[in-house]
């Protein structure tokens, strides 16, 4: 048999792989509950991100039911219809920490360089995010479109193919499983207000106000996703 070359797994698929094989070996119960979140990361030594990672995976391929406010529950067999198998695709909060870092400079870069064209066009988007905010709280297609000016605003074409590569993987199932649980009547007005500060950073040709802005944005977004799950997903 030929040597293959070995992949290494990200932190999460670790978590679920092992969460998997004690449910498949009988440790975890069919419907039972699993211990609570910060217990549960205590006794496998990990982050709790990397543990909500983990659960959200295991919920889309059908093994677990996050049910916000309740518990963490192993499905019965007849309940894992459906159940859909992940790609190892990057965790969500490496793509929020990898857009803190490279959209951060973005918004530098574009305080330094934006023309006054780009500058209309972030607020255009900016205009158009408020808008769609009013028929839903969290306008994705809208939200990318800001992101993705600023990009544009940088004067690096590079930048723009990464920014956009990255919001691909925002937008994949298990981004969007996770955002799913964390998401609140106000989401779109709070992200509409931190986009503002960077907007006015911008306009001010401020490249430092500009960087700490969407960083400050970027933490935020991941203390909405690592915040407690509430009861029916409101937001405390």
């Amino acid at each position: 048999m030929p040597i293959q070359a070995v992949e290494p797994r990200r932190l999460y698929r670790q978590i679920a792989d092992q969460i998997g094989a004690l449910i498949e070996n009988g440790e975890y119960e069919r419907g039972t509950r699993l211990a609570p979140e910060r217990d549960l990361a205590k006794q496998l030594g990990v982050s709790r991100p990397s543990l909500r990672e983990a659960l959200i995976a295991l919920e889309i391929e059908g093994l677990l039911e996050v049910r916000v406010g309740s518990g963490i529950y192993v499905t019965r067999p007849g309940e894992r219809l459906g159940g859909v198998e992940l790609a190892d695709a990057s965790g969500p909060f490496e793509v929020i920490g990898a857009r803190r870092l490279l959209e951060g400079e973005c918004a530098a870069f574009a305080a330094k360089a934006a023309s006054a064209a780009q500058l209309r066009a972030i607020r255009k988007a900016h205009s158009g995010m408020i808008s769609e905010s009013r028929r839903h709280h969290n306008p994705l297609d809208a939200d990318r479109m800001f992101h993705v000016r600023i990009a544009e605003a940088s004067g690096n074409s590079a930048l723009v193919l990464v920014v956009q590569t990255l919001w691909d993987q925002r937008m994949g199932p298990l981004f969007r499983a996770l955002e799913s649980k964390a998401e609140y009547p106000m989401m779109a007005a709070d992200t509409v207000r931190e986009h503002q500060a960077i907007i006015t950073a911008i306009a001010r040709r401020d490249p430092g106000g500009a960087r700490a802005a969407m960083r400050r944005h970027m933490d935020m977004t991941k203390k909405r996703y690592t915040e407690e799950w509430k009861v029916d997903g409101k937001h405390g």
